[in-house]
C-alpha cells in the first residue's frame, strides 16, 4: 500500500504504455505542507521522547542521569560529525534530483552512504578507546563516572554506525520527498526506545534490571532497527536511489561537493553550540533560579520555533529542487511566501504561550522566583522568535541553492560578535540579568536575519549552484 505523499511521486501512466522513469517526476512540484508536516510531527515526537528517557532514568538513579548528562555532549558532537555528510548530501541530492540527473543522484547516496560508514567505525574505535581516558579527567562521584562510561561507550561507540547510517538514509528519503516515510520509522524506532528503556529498568516479565548499560543498548538498538526499516523502505519506493545499491566509481568531485556544503555547516553548528556553553556560564553566575528558569523556557519555547526550523528543513529541499530545475526565479516568489507564513505562524504561536504561560509554567515549577522570569522571558521571546524564524527559514533556502559560506561566516560572526559579548554587557555588567541575556539573543537572531533576508534579495546565491 503507497501513502498519498508516495502517490504524489508516482509517474503517470495509462493503459498500454510504459510507466516513465524517475529522471520524469517533478518533485518541484511537491507542496510544501507535503515536506514540512511530517517534519514538525517527527520533530515534536523526538523532543517529547528526550524528556521521556530523563524522566525514566531519574526514577531509577540519580547518579545515572548525571552520568548521562555527563556525556550527551559529547554524543551530540558525535552526531554532528555525521551531520557534515547528511547536510551535504541532503543540498547536493536535492539539486541533482532537480536536474532530474538520476546517475549523479545515485551517486551522491554511494558516497555518502561510504563516507558515513567510515566515520562511524572511526567514531566508534575512538570512542571505545578513548572514553575511560576522557573520563577521568572528571571530578566526579566513581557511580556518575561508571554511568557516563557504560553510555557513551555503549550508545556512543558500538551503536555510533548505526546511528550514522540511520540520519543518513533519513536524510535520503527526505531529499526524495519522502518526508511522511521517514517520520513513521524515526517514531517507530523512538517507541521502540521507550520501551526498550521499560525493560531495562522497570524488571518487566522476570527480566533482569540492566541499568545504564540497558537503556544504551536499547538506543542503539532502535538505531539500528531504524537502519533496517529505512532500507526497506527505500528499496519499495519508486524512483529512489538505495545507497550501496550499485557498486560503480564515483568521481571524486561528488565527495568534494557534498563535504563543500557540510563541513562549514557543521562549524556553525559547533560554534553555535559552544556559544550557548559560555552564555550557560555566564547563566550559571546568576543563581539556581535563573539557570532553572533559563532549561524551563527553553523547553517550551522550543515547541514554538519548531515550526519554523521544520519549514525551513522542507525550503531547503524545495529550493534545491528549483535551483537544479534551473527555476531560480520560482525559487526566489516562493521563499518570501514561505518565510512570511513561517513568521507569522511564530509571531502566534508566541502570543499563545503567553496567554497560557501560567498553566505552561506549573507545569515545571511552583517557585513564583522563577516563574516571575519565566514569565519575562515569554514576553522577550516574541522579539527572539521573529528574528530566528528569518533564521530558520532563510538561511536554510541559500544553503539549498548553494549559498553556503556566506550564511555559515555571518552566523559565526553574529553569535560571538553580538549573541556572546552583548549577554555579558547586558546581563551580567548591567544587571539585567536573564532579561538581558535574552535581549542579546533576540539582537543577534534579528539583525542576522535581516542581513540574511538582504541576501536573498540580492539574488547572489543564483550564481551558486552546485550542479
Amino acid at each position: 500500500m503507497m501513502t498519498k505523499e508516495t502517490n504524489k511521486l508516482q509517474p503517470a501512466s495509462s493503459a498500454g504504455k510504459e510507466v516513465p522513469g524517475p529522471e520524469t517526476l517533478n518533485r518541484a512540484a511537491l507542496p510544501i505542507a507535503a515536506l514540512a508536516l511530517p517534519i514538525v510531527l517527527e520533530s515534536v515526537f523526538r523532543m517529547m521522547l528526550s524528556s521521556v528517557d530523563t524522566i525514566m532514568l531519574s526514577s531509577w538513579s540519580q547518579e545515572a542521569v548525571a552520568g548521562v548528562g555527563l556525556v550527551s555532549q559529547y554524543i551530540f558532537f558525535i552526531q554532528i560529525l555525521f551531520s557534515v555528510i547528511c547536510v551535504g548530501t541532503s543540498i547536493v541530492l536535492s539539486q541533482y534530483l532537480g536536474a532530474k540527473r538520476m546517475e549523479e543522484s545515485g551517486q551522491v547516496a554511494q558516497a555518502s552512504a561510504l563516507m558515513v560508514i567510515l566515520a562511524g567505525l572511526v567514531m566508534s574505535a575512538v570512542v571505545i578507546v578513548g572514553a575511560k581516558p576522557l573520563l577521568s579527567a572528571y571530578r566526579v562521584e566513581t557511580g556518575v563516572r561508571t554511568f557516563a562510561w557504560q553510555y557513551l561507550v555503549v550508545f556512543g561507540g558500538a551503536g555510533s554506525v548505526f546511528t550514522a547510517f540511520s540520519m543518513l538514509q533519513g536524510t535520503i528519503l527526505r531529499s526524495y520527498g519522502y518526508t511522511r516515510d521517514a517520520m513513521y520509522i524515526a517514531v517507530a524506532a523512538n517507541v521502540l526506545n521507550v520501551l526498550g528503556n521499560a525493560l531495562s529498568l522497570y524488571g518487566w516479565f522476570g527480566l533482569p534490571v540492566t541499568g545504564v548499560v540497558g537503556v544504551a543498548a536499547s538506543s542503539a538498538f532502535s538505531q539500528a532497527a531504524s537502519c533496517l526499516l529505512l532500507s526497506w523502505r527505500m528499496r519499495t519506493l519508486p524512483g529512489l536511489r538505495k545507497p550501496g545499491r550499485r557498486r560503480e566509481a564515483v568521481p571524486r568531485a561528488i565527495y568534494r561537493k557534498i563535504l563543500s556544503i557540510g563541513v562549514p555547516t557543521a562549524g556553525e553548528s559547533l560554534a553555535y553550540n559552544v556559544s550557548q556553553i559560555v552564555i550557560m556560564i555566564m547563566i550559571t553566575s546568576l543563581g539556581t533560579w535563573a539557570m532553572s528558569a533559563q532549561v524551563y523556557a527553553q523547553t517550551i519555547v522550543r515547541f514554538v520555533y519548531v515550526i519554523a526550523l521544520s519549514i525551513g528543513n522542507a525550503v531547503q529541499i524545495k529550493t534545491g529542487y528549483w535551483v537544479g530545475a534551473r527555476q531560480s526565479e520560482t525559487a526566489y516568489r516562493k521563499v518570501w511566501r514561505y518565510q512570511l507564513v513561517g513568521t507569522l505562524i511564530s509571531v502566534a504561536l508566541v502570543l499563545l504561550l503567553n496567554l497560557v504561560k501560567m498553566p505552561a509554567i506549573g507545569i515545571f515549577t511552583r517557585e513564583p522566583e522563577i516563574a516571575a522570569i519565566m514569565k519575562q522571558l515569554f514576553i522577550i521571546s516574541l522579539y527572539i522568535e521573529i528574528g530566528r524564524s528569518l533564521n530558520l527559514i532563510t538561511i536554510p533556502a541559500l544553503k539549498g541553492a548553494g549559498d553556503v559560506r556566506f550564511p555559515v561566516m555571518m552566523g559565526i560572526i553574529s553569535m560571538w560578535g553580538i549573541s556572546v559579548p552583548f549577554s555579558y554587557l547586558l546581563g551580567i555588567r548591567l544587571g539585567l540579568g536573564m532579561v538581558g541575556i535574552w535581549i542579546a539573543l533576540g539582537t543577534d537572531e534579528m539583525l542576522r536575519g535581516i542581513v540574511m533576508l538582504f541576501r536573498w534579495k540580492s539574488r547572489i546565491w543564483q550564481g551558486k549552484a552546485i550542479v
